[in-house]
């Protein structure tokens, strides 16, 4: 092979390998490039480590319940995931219906436009996110409401994303993140005239606990809306299969425990409020959610190939490799969970704070 070819052969080698990694990007939607993956707050040499003690947290169950071990729980989680979820997913860390005619993004966007209407938001209301992540619902509410919005993540890598994401979408001026524990947040009572939280609280070890919270900061009247994780009324535990793919998407995302869609109201009203509306937006004649994940299996596996190439060259931390491989399974399991029925990720119940005079009455 003469010099020109060997040259030729060459370019065209970096070409694709600059394609494959900067330009292609994520599986889904292009964000965060594959060369800039981290692990969040923790320092590149430690993520393998710190790896290792997230795993260490399903080897001791019963600190997993304790409320005071949680929340480190659940920001070693994020601290791991949060690049690999912006790269592959997007800024918006949940599932959405499909829709027929909309692309992925777009089903997201009315997704959480939804949430939002259902509280009836007014432009300068003062709205709470409860577990925003890096802001992608936040800002898709702000922008489509004109409320002020207020998200509270426990992780202080995500915070900062979050804020960069608001200030590049012009959002700054609507949208405000908070580090903070949402089962004991840092606002004052009766704060927010809304509140929202969208596949978040199932981090918390009780709901009673962090509806309590959010009950807390709400004023008198105001609206709260959820699409909680649960088990549907097709989990049977007796069956080895369900609790298999329960247990596989309990370990793959941070979780303390799947509860019930049977548990969701009766802690809502254990706290005091009003169950306004309840029901399972997964179900028909919604379309399948994790539709989106069955598609991105080829995707999957090329970026396992990128992030093993990654690893190997020191550009990425080692460990990003097995936090991959760990949301490579789980990707599994929750689609498993949907194609059974026994899992959802969009139990919706709406309620409302009611006024003292409601409370003395009742």
């Amino acid at each position: 092979m003469d010099s020109l070819s060997l040259l030729c052969t060459g370019a065209l080698i970096a070409g694709g390998l600059y394609w494959f990694v900067c330009v292609l990007g994520p599986a889904e939607q292009k964000g965060k490039r594959a060369t800039d993956l981290s692990g969040g707050s923790i320092s590149a040499e430690k993520v393998r480590e710190n790896y290792k003690d997230y795993w260490s947290f399903f080897r001791r169950p019963k600190e997993i319940e304790t409320a005071d071990k949680v929340p480190d729980f659940v920001d070693t989680f994020y601290n791991l995931v949060t690049d690999i979820y912006e790269w592959g997913w997007g800024q918006s860390f949940h599932f959405s219906p499909s829709i027929p005619g909309k692309s992925h993004g777009e089903a997201t966007r009315l997704h959480e436009e939804m949430a939002v209407d259902l509280i009836e938001a007014r432009a300068g209301d003062r709205i709470l996110d409860v577990g925003c992540g890096v802001g992608g619902p936040m800002r898709a509410i702000a922008a489509h409401s004109r409320a002020n919005v207020v998200g509270i993540t426990i992780n202080e890598y995500q915070v900062k994303r979050a804020r960069l994401h608001n200030k590049k979408a012009g959002l700054d001026s609507l949208c405000e993140v908070v580090c903070g524990n949402f089962l004991q947040m840092p606002f004052p009572d009766s704060t927010f005239d809304g509140a929202y939280s969208i596949e978040a609280t199932c981090h918390a070890p009780k709901l009673e606990e962090v509806y309590a919270e959010i009950f807390r900061v709400l004023k008198p009247g105001a609206l709260y809306v959820s699409y909680e994780w649960v088990t549907t009324d097709k989990f049977r535990a007796e069956d080895p299969e369900h609790v298999e793919v329960i247990q596989g998407i309990e370990r793959g995302d941070a979780l303390p425990g799947l509860r019930s869609y049977a548990d969701i109201a009766a802690a809502a009203r254990k706290v005091g409020f009003v169950v306004v509306k309840e029901r399972d937006l997964a179900k028909p004649p919604a379309q399948p959610w994790w539709s989106r994940l069955k598609m991105g299996r080829i995707a999957y596996w090329r970026n396992h190939i990128v992030v093993t190439v990654l690893a190997a060259l020191g550009i990425a931390p080692k460990g990003t490799v097995d936090v991959h491989d760990m949301l490579f399974k789980t990707a599994d399991y929750l689609t498993r969970g949907g194609d059974s029925g026994i899992f959802s990720p969009m139990h919706m119940i709406l309620c409302r704070k009611p006024h003292p005079k409601e409370e003395a009455q009742a």
